[in-house]
C-alpha cells in the first residue's frame, strides 16, 4: 500500500480540482471489477462454501457419525486416506482425509478407462508405438508396430495393470497428450477437483495427484459403463500378444473376486512413493458400495477394503452420512476421436491462469477504463489552463 499524506493526497504532489471526479470514476471501476470477478460464468455450477461433498469432508482425520444408540465400530484402517460410500444414494458413510492429495499409482487407470471407453471403438485396432512398448512394468508385453484391439488393451490395463496398454489406449485418441487432456477434462466433468492426471498408467508424474473422494467419484461413474464392469469381473482372459502364436493367459490381480461375497471388481496400485492404493466395488442385497484407499502398507489393501465394506453393508442406513458424492457437471459438446460416439468436452487449459471474467463484464470494464483515461486527460488539461504546471 502506498503511504499517503494526512490530507489524503500522495505526499509531495499538489491537489487539483479534478481529483474528485477521477476518484469517483476509479471507485466505480473498482466496484465493476469486483462484481465481474464474482459474476458466474455461463453454464457454470456455483459451489457453496467448504469442500465438495459437504463441510465434514474438510477433516483430515477419521470421519463417521455413529447413531445415538450405539453402533458397530468402524474398522481401524492404517491408511492415509479412504472413502466408503453408497453408490446408489451417493452418501459417504465414513472417510479419512477424503480431500487430501496423494499419489494414485495404478488406480488412476480407472479414470483412464472411464474417460476413454465411451469414446473409443472397442473393435478398432491400435498400432503399438515404441514409447508404449518400452513402458515401465508392469505390462503385458506389447510389441512395437503390432496392432491390438482397443477392447483387449482395456482388459490388459484393468486386469494386470498393464502400463503399455494404458499408454496405447491414450495414444489411440490421436496422441498421448490428448488422451491425458481428456482424462483431466473428465475429472473436471465429475467435479473431481483434487485430481491432476499426468500419465494414463498412473505412474508417478510431476504434479500428479488424486484424493480418496475423487477416486470414489471415478468408481461411481464406472458403474454406469457396462464395458468397464464386465472387464472388472473377468478372472482370466487370453491375450493375443503375437500373430500366429498361442494367446497368453492373463489373471486378474483382484483376488477379492473369488473370496469376497458380492465383489464386483477392484483396481490395485503401487509405487514406492505412493505405497498401495485401491478402488473397489461390491453389491449385497441391492446395495452397491464403493471403497477407495490411498497410501497404505502393501498387501493390506484388500484386507482393509473387505473390513470397510463389511462395516458399510452392516451400517448403511443406520449411520448419518458424513457427506455426499456429487454428480457430474452438465455435459457440453466438443470434438473428439472419430469413433461414431459422443465425445466429451474439455475445459479451458489449466495452465492459463487468467481471471475468469465473463465477456460482457470484461467489455464493460474496458469501457470504464477508457472513460477513466479520458477523464484524467480532461482534468489535466483543465488544471494546466488554471496555471498548474504538469508534473515531472
Amino acid at each position: 500500500m502506498r503511504r499517503r499524506s494526512p490530507g489524503g493526497q500522495p505526499a509531495g504532489r499538489p491537489a487539483f480540482p479534478g481529483r474528485p471526479l477521477v476518484g469517483a470514476i476509479a471507485a466505480c471501476l473498482a466496484a465493476t471489477l469486483a462484481a465481474a470477478a464474482g459474476f458466474p460464468r455461463p453454464g457454470s455450477v456455483q459451489q457453496g462454501p467448504g469442500p465438495i461433498g459437504g463441510p465434514q469432508l474438510a477433516s483430515t482425520s477419521v470421519i463417521v457419525n455413529y447413531p445415538a444408540g450405539g453402533a458397530k465400530p468402524l474398522p481401524d484402517v492404517d491408511a492415509s486416506a479412504f472413502v466408503l460410500a453408497d453408490a446408489g444414494t451417493g452418501q459417504v458413510l465414513a472417510a479419512k482425509d477424503p480431500h487430501g492429495w496423494f499419489l494414485p499409482a495404478s488406480t488412476l487407470k480407472v479414470l483412464t478407462a472411464i474417460t476413454l471407453m465411451p469414446v473409443l471403438n472397442p473393435n478398432a485396432t491400435v498400432v503399438t508405438t515404441p514409447r508404449a512398448a518400452y513402458a515401465e512394468p508392469s505390462k503385458v508385453g506389447l510389441i512395437a508396430g503390432r496392432r491390438y484391439t482397443v477392447s483387449d488393451l482395456f482388459k490388459a490395463m484393468l486386469m494386470i495393470s498393464a502400463n503399455d496398454a494404458a499408454m496405447s489406449v491414450a495414444q489411440a485418441t490421436g496422441s498421448l497428450s490428448r488422451g491425458v487432456a481428456m482424462m483431466n477434462a473428465e475429472a473436471h466433468h465429475l467435479q473431481a477437483d483434487d485430481t491432476v492426471a499426468k500419465r494414463p498408467s498412473g505412474l508417478n508424474g510431476p504434479g500428479q495427484h488424486v484424493s480418496a473422494y475423487d477416486e470414489a467419484l471415478f468408481a461411481r461413474q464406472a458403474l454406469t459403463i457396462p464395458q468397464f464392469m464386465r472387464d472388472e469381473q473377468l478372472r482370466t482372459m487370453r491375450f493375443p500378444l503375437k500373430p500366429h502364436h498361442k494367446p497368453v493367459t492373463l489373471y486378474t490381480q483382484n483376488t477379492m473376486l473369488g473370496t469376497y461375497r458380492g465383489d464386483l471388481g477392484g483396481k490395485i496400485g503401487w509405487t514406492t512413493a505412493s505405497k498401495t492404493t485401491y478402488i473397489g466395488w461390491a453389491r449385497r442385497s441391492g446395495h452397491t458400495l464403493v471403497v477407495t484407499i490411498l497410501h497404505c502398507k502393501p498387501l493390506t489393501e484388500l484386507t482393509y477394503a473387505a473390513q470397510l465394506l463389511n462395516w458399510g453393508f452392516a451400517m448403511d442406513g443406520k449411520v448419518r452420512p458424513v457427506g455426499i458424492l456429487v454428480g457430474p457437471l452438465p455435459a457440453h459438446t466438443a470434438s473428439g476421436p472419430a469413433s461414431g460416439r459422443a465425445a466429451r468436452a474439455m475445459p479451458p487449459p489449466a495452465e492459463l491462469a487468467l481471471p475468469r471474467v465473463p465477456l460482457l463484464a470484461g467489455l464493460g470494464t474496458l469501457a470504464l477504463a477508457a472513460l477513466t483515461v479520458l477523464a484524467v486527460v480532461l482534468v489535466t488539461r483543465r488544471g494546466r489552463r488554471a496555471g498548474s504546471p504538469p508534473g515531472r
